[in-house]
């Protein structure tokens, strides 16, 4: 055993740094956190100092005793964990648990370089104990939230289930999203006239230009673009000034998941699976960070680079200042950990996200790019001669309306246009990297063509489009996260799994949603004349954003109605701040905890015995049934949102049907309520037997001959007709012919197409083709190499097999080796080889009672439980 023992997180690290320190230092990893609160209960004793009651995790158990033992035999003990409040709490639970020292050594590191572990070794400290009680804080308080919260839920909302849960961070993310998707559904859309001309200059060069703003009404709009016939068009002035832009700063934990999202569509988990695998290769600083600062060190090796790539002109260092008050300068932005490396990491995804993290860390070292900005003013003679530009009284309350007069008076109207072109003069940073933007609907301005004062300009055209104003847009995982940044709640590391425990309680969905089409209008002046014509765009669509569920809705409204605490904003963005708070010693992390429960639990207590209180799931009456005149109503059941036509009664019962996945209680129409039970409808005959289409456990279906055929995503069960089912039905049919190949071993060997896609069969196996065959281009050998490679597979899945106790296997699985004990998989150490493991060793990984041992008694009932439990009934007695 080596004399010293150093402790990291996780396995990638272990080797890497193994390798740093040498032959006297043995790494292990400890996967992550090795103590937590056991998941029953709520394990905080609140009536002394919400003392926490920590367990070692069921399967950590057996690496802590190896830890333990490694612990002993060496001469001392490092902690690296990560370098943040719950990678020091990491620290504290392996002292627990592994009966260390109170002076054991932890060392930090922002960067897995050689230079970097040296250096921590080189300058050990004790655990802090105040950002240990930071995190005990937020965990502790957490687990109350969640665990007196959720069965409220459970238990007032009518037509809930024990699936429903709240949380502190997470109910505020389900909040915006709700809050944005009603103001979405209030906007009421305003339309305005835009106008823009295009002017033929010298060379056939176009100059396009605008009004600087918009006219209320189509008939402004008429009226100005009627005085601009046969009207003289002149450059009344040039103005050029310099510009520059400068490069943004070097990524945090948001800003990286931010621009993942929307330069790469990488989700917000993600990105930070990548980062975590390109900082534990050594290649990237601490990907869990609030600070734009960069140590003097790395300046001076991205200078360095920036001088050799693109020559000395380009450099201009920068320390960046975060925003965030509570932000840890010590710490470091996101960077390359060498600047020298211009590729790295193992996929073609985090190559991606290296990339992007190596520009931006680059370009924020680099000059400024230099601009040069040109405004052309056009004035306008109109045809009758008149220039002046007068103030009108017309005004409308649309952002874009225009203040004119009437269209009789042509001195009501402006009389300039506006062109802008913009020249890059020294390109500097933007040589590397542009940031992008959440709304990319500003147009980059070229350059104009060349122009002089008192120059004439010939029209070519003059188009007012209708435009309309929009609501703010729905939050993207990206925009999320700045918001919730931008507020102050959660912090880097709780981003990814708030919006992931949001879509994944069924809460929001993160969806694409076609948009509609609305008609415009729009007028033209060319060759002196003014025409009008319609036109039809598309609007409304959405890539990737975040949607609202009924169930969410729901949620949200009760929490905001009976516990408007837990989902204020600034309450919920002081909770952090007390936390930082704690983690610099200035506040007592239990004294904090009092403060927040003691009021939070009485809400909770009277919520919970109130009679009164029983939300009724946004149960929302519609209307009547124009046929029957029965009430049609939405609301909200245990399987999901319905539509209920009529109620229950001893002769007759409802009719019931469920909610399209974009549908919402609070905004379906009547109309909308009724189509949903169109189906099943029949649509046609095919081959003498009826085609059916309706909606099933997997989806929108067409029935034909007691076949189910699924329809694809751009098929509407609701308005689809018989042409379409047919085909889906000949086509299901194609894929389902099998096509024999030959033999092999005196057996047929077949190709098909099922619903996982194509397939070779031999005997009763089915075989996948790999991703990018085809079944043209299948021959029997290939069918033959793919059935024998499929055998190997599998005569390799068992590691080792246990006669003696077959439900025991260890299994060579697709992410690693694992145990199947019975229904359950089991994890393997990675520090265990697979093939040497005993039955007596998987049992005991498993947590199960070794062979011929007897299972213990289950625990005896507490007064509580007994309490809870339900009374017997007597036996009958016989008559």
């Amino acid at each position: 055993m080596s004399k010293n023992l150093v402790i990291v997180e996780s396995p990638a690290k272990a080797k890497t740094i193994e390798g740093y320190l040498g032959k006297d230092f043995t790494v292990r990893s400890s996967y992550g956190h090795v103590r937590d609160l056991p998941k029953d209960g709520l394990a905080v004793d609140v009536s002394n100092g919400f003392k926490p009651a920590y367990e070692v995790s069921p399967d950590k158990r057996q690496l802590v005793n190896e830890l333990k033992k490694m612990a002993k035999e060496a001469q001392e003990v490092w902690l690296a964990t990560d370098d943040d409040r719950e990678g020091e709490a990491i620290s504290w639970h392996l002292k627990e648990a592994l009966g260390l020292r109170e002076n054991t050594k932890r060392i930090v590191f922002r960067e897995i370089t050689k230079n970097a572990i040296l250096n921590a070794i080189g300058q050990p400290r004790s655990i802090d104990l105040n950002l240990v009680n930071a995190q005990q804080a937020r965990r502790v308080l957490d687990r109350l939230v969640g665990y007196e919260l959720s069965p409220v839920l459970w238990r007032k909302i009518k037509g809930g289930s024990t699936g429903l849960s709240a949380g502190r961070v997470q109910s505020v993310a389900l909040r915006l999203v709700v809050d944005r998707e009603r103001e979405i559904d209030a906007h009421q859309s305003k339309s305005s006239f835009k106008v823009t001309a295009q002017f033929v200059v010298e060379g056939g060069k176009i100059l396009n230009a605008e009004l600087p703003k918009n006219f209320a009404t189509v008939e402004e709009a008429r009226g100005f673009l009627q005085l601009c016939v046969g009207a003289e068009f002149t450059i009344k002035n040039l103005e050029t000034k310099p510009a520059k832009k400068s490069p943004a700063p070097p990524f945090t934990t948001s800003t990286l998941q931010q621009e993942a999202s929307r330069k790469m569509s990488y989700a917000v988990d993600r990105t930070m699976k990548l980062a975590q695998s390109l900082y534990e290769a050594g290649k990237i600083s601490y990907m869990r960070t609030d600070s734009t600062n960069l140590s003097q060190e790395a300046i001076g090796k991205a200078k360095a680079e920036i001088e050799t790539e693109f020559g000395p002109n380009y450099v201009q260092t920068r320390q960046y200042k975060t925003k965030n008050e509570s932000a840890q300068e010590a710490h470091e932005a996101i960077r390359p950990t060498n600047f020298n490396d211009r590729d790295a990491g193992s996929n073609r995804d985090e190559k991606r996200l290296y990339e992007l993290i190596w520009k931006r860390a680059i370009a924020s070292q680099m000059a400024d790019a230099q601009l040069e900005r040109t405004t052309a003013t056009i004035s306008i003679r109109f045809g009758n001669g008149t220039t002046q530009t007068v103030q009108a009284s017309s005004l409308d309350d649309s952002p874009f309306a225009m203040p004119v007069a009437a269209p009789s008076a042509p001195g009501s109207y402006p009389n300039e246009l506006v062109a802008q072109g913009e020249v890059i003069k020294f390109d500097g940073f933007l040589r590397v990297y542009l940031e992008s933007k959440d709304d990319e609907d500003e147009e980059s301005k070229g350059m104009l063509p060349p122009l002089r004062i008192g120059q004439t300009l010939d029209l070519g055209q003059m188009k007012a489009t209708e435009k309309f104003s929009r609501p703010q847009p729905r939050y993207a995982e990206a925009s999320l996260v700045k918001k919730l940044e931008e507020m102050g709640i959660g912090r880097p590391s709780t981003y990814a799994p708030t919006i992931s425990t949001i879509i994944n309680r069924g809460y929001v969905v993160k969806s694409d949603r076609a948009g509609q089409e609305r008609a415009f209008r729009e007028l033209l002046l060319t060759q002196n004349q003014v025409s009008e014509k319609a036109g039809k765009e598309m609007f409304g669509s959405e890539k990737a954003k975040l949607f609202p569920t009924n169930t969410g809705m729901v949620v949200n409204d009760f929490l905001v109605e009976y516990f408007p605490d837990i989902v204020d904003f600034k309450f919920t963005a002081n909770v952090e701040k007390d936390f930082d708070e704690i983690a610099n010693g200035r506040r007592d992390w239990q004294q904090m905890l009092e403060g927040f429960y003691n009021p939070f639990h009485r809400n909770v207590e009277e919520v919970q015995g109130s009679d009164g209180v029983s939300f009724k799931t946004g149960a929302r009456e519609l209307g009547l049934h124009p046929a029957s005149g029965k009430k049609v109503s939405a609301r909200l059941g245990r399987y999901g949102a319905y539509v209920q036509i009529g109620e229950s009664t001893d002769e007759e019962k409802p009719q019931y049907a469920n909610l399209r996945s974009d549908q919402l209680i609070e905004t379906i129409s009547l109309q909308e309520a009724l189509d949903l039970f169109a189906l099943p409808r029949e649509v046609g005959f095919f081959e003498d037997k009826p085609m059916v289409i309706g909606i099933g456990k997997f989806g929108p279906y067409v029935r034909h001959d007691d076949k189910y055929v699924s329809l694809t995503k751009e098929d509407d069960p609701y308005s689809m007709g018989a042409e379409r089912a047919i085909e889906l039905i000949q086509q299901k049919r194609a894929e389902s012919v099998s096509d024999t190949l030959g033999e092999f071993e005196g057996k047929p060997v077949t190709t098909g197409k099922g619903r996982f896609g194509p397939y070779v069969k031999f005997e009763d196996k089915y075989i996948s083709l790999p991703k990018g065959e085809q079944l043209g281009g299948i021959t029997l050998d290939r069918a033959i190499e793919l059935i024998q490679q499929k055998r190997q597979a599998e005569a390799n899945k068992y590691i080792k097999e246990f006669p003696e106790n077959p439900n025991v296997k260890v299994v060579n699985g697709m992410y690693g080796p694992y145990l199947a004990v019975g229904k359950r998989n089991v994890r393997i150490p990675k520090e265990t080889d697979p093939a040497t493991l005993t039955l007596e060793q998987c049992l005991a990984l498993a947590g199960e009672p070794a062979e011929g041992a007897e299972k213990k008694a289950p625990a005896k009932k507490t007064a509580t439980a007994k309490k809870a439990a339900p009374a017997k009934k007597a036996p009958a007695k016989k008559k």
